[in-house]
């Protein structure tokens, strides 16, 4: 299958490598930076292979590579833009996260590739960890019975020199704050893990280690789900002196569990009011990953691939990636006016909220 890179940042790698892994055909990558395509495909041994193009222009590659698949690695407030453009290519996409910047934007992905019949995958691959995969079949064997309440922490250190990388982390219409960015896969497994349907967010924002940025750098949230579950949300950068930890917990009637580790990758608690074979082996489970996007980038790749061949929907679709943003920017809303909000939020984007932090807190 042939592919293509678009975008050869931070984590570009976890891309290359997720292709090289399932034996994808790598026949192009693009960045405005031409350095940024050398450093990635140098990374992976690739820089002499002379059939992989480089171009500074995505739409000149879409048109002359034609590619089977194409992922979108960007800064985020381009997401979309590049997305629809492959889609109206009938390209299948994996779209990082977030998949968009606004609601509107996210919708017409999804409406797009639906009349299209294009294959479109939210780049959340969080849930293909061991861990959480683990959790999501006790979840599905109805092993938690009533879910009660659970909370994803994001505990984490971006530093000055961080930001200063590139100058679109941080800014309202091109990345938003540690919410957006930082905490976005842990608030995916969240929504997810209790049932997709939220009824109201509550959110608050602070910018206090970060003057420098537009957006925050710490965000809190509670959550209610319509299944009458309900969550809290905690996502900061401002975490001293190095990345702590990313823990889900969820609570049920007849079961606890917490995912933790750096990146959800560990099984701290595992307990049931049933037995299961699996238990033993299950409780103090680590997985090893090489940094904090951990390793499920391999894994989606290769069911995008098996859904393009077989004709259905990816495990993570164009629509869960509406959901971890709907959530993200429900917070916003909700710090913005005061408020609870309630879903589904019809149309809100990250730039809504410019000048949020302009007179300091």
């Amino acid at each position: 299958m042939r592919y293509a890179l678009i975008g050869c940042g931070r984590i570009s790698t976890n891309h290359i490598k997720a292709a090289v892994n399932n034996e994808l055909e790598i026949v192009a990558v693009c960045d405005i930076l031409p350095e940024h395509m050398e450093e990635v495909l140098q990374k992976h041994g690739l820089e002499k292979d002379e059939s992989i193009h480089r171009y500074t222009d995505y739409e000149e590659l879409l048109e002359k590579e034609k590619p089977e698949l194409v992922s979108i690695a960007t800064e985020s407030g381009s997401h979309a833009r590049i997305a629809l453009a492959a889609i109206e290519r009938r390209i299948p996409v994996i779209i990082e996260k977030p998949m968009a910047m606004s609601i509107s934007d996210a919708d017409q992905i999804i409406r797009r590739s639906r009349e299209l019949n294009v294959v479109v995958s939210a780049c959340h691959q969080n849930r293909f960890n061991v861990a959480v995969q683990k959790m999501r079949r006790a979840l599905e064997k109805g092993r938690f019975g009533r879910l009660s309440h659970g909370s994803i922490h994001v505990r984490w250190n971006r530093n000055k020199a961080y930001y200063d990388q590139a100058p679109w982390r941080g800014t309202w219409a091109e990345d938003g704050g540690t919410l957006m960015n930082q905490c976005i896969h842990g608030i995916d497994l969240l929504r997810w893990t209790f049932g997709d349907e939220v009824e109201e967010v509550y959110g608050m924002t602070r910018q206090v280690m970060h003057p420098y940025l537009e957006a925050e750098d710490v965000g809190m949230a509670v959550v209610k789900f319509r299944n009458g579950a309900i969550a809290t949300i905690e996502g900061t950068v401002n975490v001293y002196p190095k990345n702590l930890e990313e823990t889900l917990y969820i609570f049920g009637e007849k079961g606890t569990v917490k995912i933790g580790g750096t990146s959800t990758n560990n099984i701290d608690v595992w307990d049931f009011a049933d037995e299961d074979p699996e238990d033993a082996e299950n409780q103090g489970l680590k997985e090893q990953t090489s940094n904090v996007y951990g390793n499920g980038h391999t894994s989606l790749f290769r069911d995008v691939i098996e859904a393009i061949r077989d004709g259905r929907d990816p495990y993570v679709d164009a629509v869960a990636g509406r959901n971890a943003l709907e959530m993200v920017l429900a917070i916003y809303k909700s710090r913005k006016e005061g408020v609870p909000v309630r879903l589904p939020l019809r149309d809100f984007a990250s730039v809504d909220m410019t000048g949020t932090f302009d007179a300091k807190e």
